[in-house]
């Protein structure tokens, strides 16, 4: 497999592609659950999932019970939602926490900011607190998150080096668009179930040559000829337009109002990466959209997507317009990788060749994985 992986990381001249076993076997898939996702900044959720204070979400990735969860500060944290006195599952529903995050298990007691606050009978009927019982020592344990774009990126083996220095260029890149979102609400959110490997969804999306054939629509306004590749070995990839035409009302006049002071690139560009691992991002000059995939299994993989925009001030039935016609085109890549899954159990299939005008967005992604896997220490349980 070392030999396979070598060849995914030569010049896309001759380089080759993730081997079948990556899209179609369990072992590979936990591997890469550790190595690709675990030990990176992973995209876990957005914050728009907890707008208010107290607002709780259960959510389990890479196998892991997760709490994502607004404080009663306002921040957004994310925890292991695990009791640490029994490792009871603390909240299995999406909820508001009025109160204290109460284990129905002995009703140990925490703060939305994790600390243990009331261990009820811990030495004894009536007796609230015992020496060998440290509270300070037994808070929740706190997953390392950052928020950028709205999205909630998480470090689950916490050793990540901070998100600001790994993704420094692709914040620089996009350092105009460094200004609050407003999340666009319900109308601007749905999910898709795909059948794939989460990777194809990443490949697909960071390319725009499949468009004149899988979206036709799109490419009528937005032509093949107009795009561009990009490309940042080891961080992320994807593909721009020079010609982004902004979503209107019947009436013909915008529906959104534009991020303020962007430079005139952003009059009519727009840019699509995903950002390693998996996390795909979208900027337009009036709105920006990501989606966050969820490694389900071998081949299924869960999409959340969620559109914000520069301002409150938007109608909520353009904003739903705008999220309908997103649907749209994402719906529309489905068959692909789903027929691309499919094809992974085609036993003559040796990872494909890339095309190195076109290819480059996802051949960087391939490497980047490749390479993380190759260089990354195998745990003893494996």
């Amino acid at each position: 497999m070392s030999e396979a992986l070598r060849a995914v990381c030569q010049p896309i001249t001759s380089a080759r592609g993730l081997p079948n076993a990556h899209y179609t076997d369990a072992a590979l898939f936990a591997r890469e659950s550790d190595v690709l996702l675990a030990r990176n900044w992973a995209g876990l959720a957005v914050a728009a999932d907890v707008p208010e204070k107290g607002d709780a979400v259960p959510l389990s990735f890479c196998g892991q019970p997760l709490l994502l969860i607004r404080d009663k500060t306002g921040k957004v944290r994310v925890f292991q939602n695990v009791c640490r006195h029994r490792g009871m599952i603390l909240v299995d529903a999406p909820r508001k926490i009025e109160g204290a995050i109460r284990c129905p298990y002995h009703s140990w007691c925490y703060g939305t900011d994790g600390r243990l606050v009331t261990t009820p009978h811990v030495g004894g009927p009536g007796q609230n607190t015992h020496d060998a019982i440290d509270r300070n020592l037994l808070g929740l344990i706190e997953v390392p998150s950052h928020i950028w774009m709205g999205v909630v990126f998480v470090n689950l083996s916490e050793d990540a080096a901070p998100f600001a220095e790994v993704h420094r260029d692709l914040l620089a890149r996009w350092q105009e668009f460094d200004q609050p979102l407003v999340p666009g609400g319900p109308e601007s959110q749905f999910t898709l179930e795909v059948d794939c490997n989460w990777k194809l969804a990443v490949e697909n999306y960071c390319e725009s040559y499949h468009l004149p054939w899988v979206h036709p629509g799109l490419n009528a306004i937005s032509r093949l000829e107009d795009h561009y590749n990009i490309e940042q070995p080891g961080a992320f990839s994807g593909q721009g337009t020079e010609v982004y035409q902004q979503f209107r009302a019947d009436d013909g006049t915008a529906a959104f109002p534009d991020f303020e002071s962007l430079t005139p690139k952003w009059d009519t560009a727009a840019e699509y990466i995903a950002v390693y691992p998996n996390v795909l991002l979208g900027v337009h000059r009036d709105h920006v959209f990501s989606i966050v995939l969820t490694p389900e299994s071998c081949s299924r993989t869960t999409e959340r997507v969620h559109l914000s925009y520069a301002s409150a001030e938007t109608d909520p039935t353009l904003r739903g317009a705008n999220a309908v016609q997103w649907k749209a085109v994402f719906e529309e890549d489905i068959f692909v990788v789903e027929g691309m899954q499919r094809g992974r159990m085609a036993s003559g299939f040796d990872g494909g060749a890339f095309s190195p005008a076109m290819d480059g967005p996802t051949h960087c992604f391939h490497a980047w994985a490749a390479a993380a896997l190759q260089e990354a220490p195998r745990h003893a349980a494996e």
